[in-house]
């Protein structure tokens, strides 16, 4: 039984959706054990580009929890090291013809009506934000509240500040559960951890945890690869992406798709993304997505064409069927909730989701409404 050494929650994951709901939990006065079978940021955070975008999002469920979690991160650079790299440099979204640039600006309006800030850009002003974009370019649409962060470092620096007990390299093997089936803790290779709530946050893995309570929660790994250039001048000033991006984030396409976004970073490397495709999770490298995203990135920026690319690194995004993350309390298995399947937008997403389960552990109104994010539209599952 729990002891007075048991913490008031467990959260499983220190990626940074994890140290977001430890952060958030602790501010609400609960003590908090985060178990990881890794390190800190070992998984999908690690692979991450550090993209804080409302961009890519349209009005919806999904947009408000971004629209939440930019002021959120806002207060959180004024709170955690400046080595996270917090940067709200804005996005900057192109087209190449006359038809790409109807579809942003309508994109954009209707955007616009849920509270982003977007403004239409002209061919002849791209240079004015980006000196070395392409010529050609149809015009675009600036956007003000994207921003970028160091995803690992983010996690890292909200895992301290949280004061929560951090315990690296320990793998969840069971959730243990009482007569009436609620959570008691976990047990993990080093022992056993009591507590009465447990949060699921470990991403890509979350399907796997949910099985080990009982549960069911559909998560599958979607690869992608990130292409990081040698270290250069601040060459591009935004984060930069053609207007496919937005349809293949929203693509349920198992295939590989790529759309290149492209960004500067504050140590000098341009980081080059994004690559999709479901192949489970095998890491092999794709020679094909990496000449994709080369050949797009330099049809944005022909300046990259001769710059060298130092490595490159895959991860997974946890993907759920309807693009939506998994975010509240599990209805089978009571004291689970999940935290999870925010596929490629879970650094943006994290604080809003840390400061939703915060509200949730502790009885709280949450801070917007969490219908669309219940896990409970999958757990009747299998």
């Amino acid at each position: 039984m729990f002891t007075s050494d048991s913490p008031d929650v467990i959260v499983v994951g220190a990626g940074v959706v994890g140290a977001a709901c430890a952060y958030y939990a602790a501010r609400h006065g609960l003590s908090v054990t985060v178990l990881d079978r890794g390190p800190v940021a070992g998984g999908t955070t690690g692979a991450g580009e550090g993209n804080l975008l409302v961009s890519d999002k349209e009005p919806g469920p999904e947009l408000e929890l971004a629209l939440l979690s930019t002021g959120l991160w806002r207060e959180l650079a004024d709170r955690l090291p400046e080595r996270v790299e917090y940067e709200p440099k804005g996005g900057l979204v192109v087209a190449s013809a006359d038809a790409g640039m109807k579809a942003l600006r309508d994109f954009a309006a209707a955007q616009t009506t849920a509270g982003v800030t977007a403004h239409e850009i002209p061919a002849d002003r791209l240079a004015d934000l980006e000196p070395h974009l392409a010529p050609g370019l149809a015009g675009g649409f600036h956007y003000l509240q994207d921003a970028q962060v160091q995803p690992a470092l983010a996690a890292a620096h909200l895992l301290r500040a949280s004061g929560a007990r951090v315990r690296t390299g320990e793998e969840v093997t069971a959730i243990l559960t009482g007569p009436d089936g609620g959570v008691r803790g976990v047990r993990t290779r080093a022992g056993t951890v009591r507590a009465p709530r447990v949060v699921n946050a470990t991403g890509t893995w979350g399907g796997e945890l949910a099985r080990l309570a009982g549960s069911h929660l559909p998560v599958m790994p979607r690869r992608g690869f990130v292409l990081v250039t040698e270290p250069l001048p601040r060459v591009v000033r935004h984060k930069v992406y053609a207007a496919d991006y937005v349809a293949d984030v929203a693509s349920g396409s198992a295939a590989l798709q790529t759309s290149a976004v492209v960004e500067g970073t504050p140590s000098g490397p341009v980081l080059i993304g994004a690559s999709r495709e479901r192949v489970g999770f095998d890491r092999t490298l794709s020679v094909e997505a990496l000449r994709r995203l080369a050949a797009q990135a330099t049809a944005l920026f022909p300046v990259l064409a001769g710059v060298r690319a130092m490595r490159t690194y895959a991860g997974f995004r946890p993907y759920l069927p309807d693009h939506l993350p998994a975010i509240g309390a599990d209805p089978r298995v009571p004291g689970l909730l999940h935290a999870c399947g925010h596929e490629g937008a879970g650094i943006g997403l994290a604080p809003a989701t840390g400061l939703i389960l915060a509200r949730l552990l502790t009885d709280a109104e949450p801070p917007l409404d969490t219908g669309p994010f219940d896990p409970g539209r999958f757990t009747s599952g299998p």
